[in-house]
């Protein structure tokens, strides 16, 4: 699945869903993956997120992305409402394990699933699962993506292209056997979705005084961090050698051809940290066992600037459309 274009959002969605409300403290924005809403002396953090690029796991994964934006503003997210749609009526044992997925990762994470609804439509090829996830700020300050300042370095947990690899793995293991990936290959990469919940960092991260966080989702950390520079009005460069790319990620991304830097990967935080808050943020997520980079800084100007051999790549144009998991459904389709 992709996103459509941002030209696309501005002139045909953003229009429509302009609020005067003065308990919406933040409606429908470009980049940012929460709505924060005034409920009597609380705020309520929502967020909405659909999954069709995966089909193993599908519920298990479905809440773990919900709920790792709503984790990425720093709130703990408490509540979920699933939207689950099976192509056929007889595809009771598929709804079943979608159901049966979605509620261990809830207990995973501690949240509870109070409604949603399930159905069948002739029109779908595979399932769709959307999960909204809520929670409250409990008097926390909400982390904004577009917060990031000139002088702030840039930071990226775990590894780049996670989700994408692992879903590759699983869904496309056919397509892998084929372009020489082993058995064992193939294992490593399904293993990697367990690295996919943000929760834990994004969470202790938030008590850190970091400046912007977002979590790294369609269209890969490229994407992401043009985001953040976007809505930060400022530039970001980082140094490709420093990035943390796993070697299963490698090995699929060699075999497949594609992108880690366009690559979908839910379990991976992009975040600005202030200078003097460097220490504070290593040693928290060494506490976590969570493996970081700090990868690059943010400074004057817009885009974003990979530094990659003594050469420098200045991308500026915010492409969310674009996401080399989508490709491979393309290059490599396939049904439930």
């Amino acid at each position: 699945m992709s996103k459509f274009s941002l030209d696309v959002l501005q002139r045909r969605v953003f229009p429509f869903v302009r609020a005067d409300d003065p308990d919406i403290l933040l409606g429908a924005a470009f980049g940012e993956d929460v709505a924060l809403t005034r409920v009597g002396d609380e705020v309520l953090v929502s967020h909405v997120d659909p999954i069709v690029g995966a089909i193993g796991n599908i519920g298990w994964l479905a809440v773990h992305v919900a709920c790792n934006d709503v984790a990425t503003a720093g709130i703990p997210p408490r509540w979920l409402l699933l939207l689950v749609l099976v192509p056929r009526m007889e595809d009771e044992e598929l709804l079943e394990q979608i159901m049966r997925d979605a509620s261990r990762a809830a207990g995973e994470i501690g949240v509870s699933i109070i409604g949603g609804h399930t159905g069948y439509s002739a029109g779908l090829s595979r399932p769709l699962v959307a999960v909204t996830a809520l929670g409250t700020t409990s008097g926390r300050e909400p982390v904004r993506t577009g917060g990031a300042h000139v002088g702030d370095q840039v930071l990226v947990t775990k590894g780049i292209a996670l989700e994408g690899t692992a879903i590759l793995a699983q869904d496309f293991a056919d397509v892998a056997r084929n372009l020489g990936l082993s058995e064992e290959d193939l294992a490593n990469g399904r293993g990697v979705m367990a690295e996919v919940s943000v929760a834990l960092e994004a969470l202790a991260l938030s008590e850190q005084d970091v400046t912007a966080m977002h979590d790294v989702t369609r269209g890969g950390l490229l994407e992401t961090l043009l985001e953040i520079a976007y809505l930060s009005e400022v530039g970001i460069e980082i140094e490709f050698s420093h990035l943390p790319i796993p070697p299963i990620v490698s090995r699929f991304a060699r075999a497949f051809r594609f992108d880690p830097l366009r690559m979908i990967s839910s379990g991976t935080l992009a975040v600005t940290v202030p200078p003097e808050r460097v220490d504070d943020v290593s040693h928290a997520l060494k506490q976590l066992g969570t493996v970081f980079a700090f990868v690059g800084r943010v400074v004057e100007g817009a885009g974003v600037r990979v530094l990659q051999n003594g050469k420098a790549v200045h991308y500026t144009e915010i492409r969310c459309e674009e996401d080399e998991l989508a490709r491979m459904w393309a290059l490599y389709p396939r049904d439930e």
